[in-house]
């Protein structure tokens, strides 16, 4: 007899996330099917504890998953907190360390220590490769919202910059205010973005937002991009949004040296990837990420500036809307998790056996 799967939501550490990759709705699905599900109260989550306790869940003091059983799975999305603990769990997260990046290694030993392992979100694919749960759409809706908002900071005479930001209730709360700043600009030259990446998830949601917008903008993708980089066609430009997902070293498609070039038209970079530390990233101008309280950072003064957003979790912005997405793509796995052998966390969890393999023998 299979035992009901134990799996246990934590509370994120991160304070300016409000997401989650579980809804009420779908967790009410899980326990209807016979799987366990603990939930961590958090003030901050964009769902309500109540409503997990109404749809079947056990509440429990936030922050308690080391605790947890050890059969529990323990589900989340962004980092856990860097306290160096032995990991004795499975842990379902986007943990990013699959690619070099900086603190991976101390991260998988930390599995190794306690025994634990990773079933990495952003590795959970089909059998052709396609991830089953992505963010990707509202990443790319987002970073463009963000690089078109940036640039009309830039229009101001003081262009200190761009603002702080706080999550919207809704994508038509965030299109109402967009398109009421860009309203005294209409008749004027508007800015022309170029999307890369534009024929995948992350690239159709920033398509989506300019189009709403009715702003202009191209798209490259593959065949754009095959021969390598660094692209001077980009600086003709007023905004890129980088929607690319780097699996491999290629040839960056911008560098300093181009951007010191003057006849730069390009003055806003939200980079959606947002990998500054791996060293596939496409973009290496800069290398440290952004956030909610400093969105942007200038790159270069003059005429025209340039700014970069690099914000790594910015879905978190339209929370229930992603949230909500999110949480259907990924219920069809959750519920294979018991034919853990016959499901795609098989596979997802060999992934984290082969990266791990160099340094047991470390």
């Amino acid at each position: 007899m299979v035992t009901a799967p134990h799996l246990w939501l934590r509370a994120e550490h991160r304070a300016s996330e409000q997401r989650s990759p579980l809804t009420p709705e779908h967790a009410a699905k899980l326990v209807a099917a016979g799987m366990h599900v603990t939930v961590e109260q958090s003030g901050q989550r964009c769902f309500r504890d109540i409503d997990y306790q109404a749809a079947g869940c056990r509440l429990t003091a936030p922050g308690s998953w080391p605790v947890a059983p050890t059969d529990a799975c323990i589900l989340g999305l962004k980092e856990l907190p860097d306290d160096h603990s032995p990991l004795r769990h499975r842990h379902i997260y986007f943990a990013h360390a699959y690619k070099r990046q900086p603190g991976a290694t101390a991260l998988l030993q930390r599995f190794l220590r306690g025994g634990g392992q990773l079933l990495d979100l952003e590795t959970l694919c089909d059998d052709s490769g396609r991830r089953l749960a992505a963010f990707g759409y509202w990443a790319g809706y987002l970073g463009a919202a963000l690089a078109v908002m940036n640039w009309l900071a830039q229009q101001v005479p003081d262009n200190c910059g761009m603002r702080a930001v706080a999550p919207w209730h809704s994508s038509r709360d965030l299109l109402e205010e967009l398109l009421a700043m860009l309203q005294p600009l209409r008749g004027r030259a508007l800015p022309h973005s170029l999307v890369i990446g534009a024929a995948g998830r992350c690239g159709s949601g920033a398509r989506a937002l300019l189009e709403a917008l009715a702003l202009p903008f191209d798209g490259w993708d593959i065949p754009e991009t095959r021969d390598g980089g660094p692209f001077s066609a980009i600086l003709d430009y007023d905004l890129l949004i980088n929607c690319v997902l780097v699996q491999e070293a290629l040839p960056p498609f911008l560098t300093a040296d181009l951007l010191a070039q003057p006849a730069r038209r390009l003055s806003v970079i939200s980079d959606v990837s947002c990998d500054p530390g791996s060293p596939y990233n496409p973009l290496p101008v800069y290398t440290a990420c952004t956030d909610f309280s400093q969105p942007s950072q200038r790159l270069r003064p003059g005429t025209p500036v340039l700014d970069l957003i690099a914000i790594d979790n910015l879905p978190s912005l339209l929370p229930m809307e992603s949230s909500a997405d999110f949480s259907n793509q990924l219920l069809p796995a959750l519920l294979q998790l018991a034919e853990f052998p016959a499901s795609p966390w098989q596979a997802n969890l060999e992934r984290f056996h082969h990266h791990t393999r160099d340094l047991k023998d470390a």
